[in-house]
């Protein structure tokens, strides 16, 4: 439920892609994969598939640590807020029956709202632009997260609350907006939450090793999840599995992933108005469960996930028909960082290492022109110092790393996988920044 989002950490993946379709390099795949994963930053799978053809397909790591059994495409990983994309199709399948409206109140199904949702809707909801604040960031959720919970009971949590701003204003992620999703559907249907997604997605996909996630199930090959900590490795802490719901309760396999894949953009689940709506940002590259963001003349349609020991990460191409596929069962930013650079590698583009990076000298009077604040949301922004000779970078809430140059004006970490560059005005003068992470550029203004 992204309790475990990536943070604004520099971490780096270029794009460059090819217009045509590529020879795949599974051995460079593996060799990016293996940055990662032999230095104990992931472990999980990774799947990369062309129209249905499997390209790469490998497990690193541990399902379990305990027993040592590896992981691999048929692991059952939990996926955390990628199930939001199962949220948004079983809402789409419900309104092309009559039972639900994108655009009706919440009200219309859910009688007993509080006055202040009476001009939510349901499409508010899933583009989270309902203005509900998100329960689990409240205080007492880790206190809360052990407990057995109903829809009902968690809907109590944040019924009451005022709006954080009014609806349809602006994108703010709300796990809540998708526990009342799970109601209204629930409520339409006349069936679970999990019977229905089962009935409808789940058999008719072929999608064998998919459900809704239970600890007292016997689940054949469930992995076990992990977290980092300051003594290494551990298991990952409880949470019941009544919370997550519509929002992140699901479990998947890389292979059956790639099902969903195919028949969603392959026309077998939804009607292609639907599909289209589906795939419609309202606000923030959000559309009904999915971002749609396009850049360097590429579509990228994605999600990632995070909950107690699992990071996750499910993108397509719908120009070339690409599917890669991240799951790791252990907590960390890896499966974002791995997912955009499996598909920049599979759509002929380069992604190059921190430890493949050459660094040159720079002349001290030259870091001179570097130093100060590069702001690139109000509450981030990197501070640059030059010390003992060297450039120096601190982002908001980290430590301080060394900066690199590899040509003027373009420096990387090798502390993190990750490039700064620098900008000028028509003068000459550093005037900005644009920080590249997960293969996405930020600029960041000068103060």
């Amino acid at each position: 439920m992204l309790r475990y989002a990536a943070s604004l950490a520099l971490v780096f993946a270029a794009p460059a892609f090819a217009q045509d379709a590529p020879k795949i390099d599974p051995v460079r795949m593996d060799a990016v994969v293996r940055a990662d994963a032999d230095k104990g930053g992931f472990m999980g799978v990774v799947l990369v598939a062309r129209d249905g053809e499997i390209l790469f397909d490998r497990g690193y790591g541990s399902a379990n640590l305990e027993w040592k059994i590896a992981n691999d495409g048929d692991t059952k990983f939990r996926l955390g807020s990628v199930t939001k994309q199962f949220t948004g199709a079983a809402i789409l399948l419900l309104q092309e029956r009559g039972k639900v409206k994108l655009d009706a109140p919440v009200k219309t199904y859910l009688p007993d709202a509080p006055a202040a949702w009476d001009r939510v809707t349901v499409r508010n909801l899933l583009t989270h632009s309902s203005g509900i604040p998100n329960f689990t960031s409240f205080d007492d959720y880790a206190k809360l997260k052990t407990l057995a919970a109903t829809t009902d009971s968690l809907i109590a949590r944040f019924r009451d609350k005022p709006l954080d701003f009014q609806p349809g204003e602006k994108y703010a992620y709300s796990n809540s907006g998708y526990i009342l999703l799970t109601a209204i559907i629930e409520k339409a249907s006349g069936q679970s939450y999990s019977a229905f997604l089962t009935d409808n997605i789940f058999k008719p996909l072929g999608m064998a090793d998919t459900g809704y996630d239970s600890h007292a199930a016997i689940i054949p090959r469930r992995a076990a999840g992990y977290s980092p900590s300051a003594k290494g490795v551990v298991n990952a802490d409880y949470l019941d599995m009544t919370i997550p719901q519509g929002a992140g309760a699901l479990y998947s396999t890389s292979h059956d992933l790639l099902k969903w894949q195919r028949g969603l953009f392959g026309g077998k689940l939804l009607k292609p108005e639907s599909l289209k709506a589906y795939l419609t940002p309202f606000k923030d590259n959000y559309a009904l469960g999915v971002t749609v963001a396009a850049a360097d003349g590429s579509t990228t349609i994605s999600h990632g996930g995070g909950i107690e020991g699992f990071n996750t990460w499910l993108g397509y191409d719908p120009d070339r028909k690409l599917t890669v596929v991240v799951l790791a069962n252990l907590n960390g930013d890896a499966p974002g960082r791995l997912g955009k650079a499996m598909l920049t590698l599979a759509r002929g583009g380069k992604v190059t290492l921190a430890s493949e990076r050459q660094a040159i000298s720079l002349a001290p009077e030259t870091l001179q022109a570097y130093p100060g604040t590069y702001e690139i949301a109000p509450t981030f922004a990197i501070a640059i110092r030059v010390e003992g000779g060297k450039l120096i970078a601190q982002a908001t809430g980290q430590g301080p790393i060394e900066l690199f140059a590899e040509k003027p004006d373009h420096f990387f970490a090798r502390a993190v996988d990750a490039q700064l560059v620098f900008t000028r005005d028509a003068s000459g003068k550093v005037d900005g920044a644009v920080l590249h992470q997960n293969g996405r550029q930020m600029p960041a203004k000068r103060q």
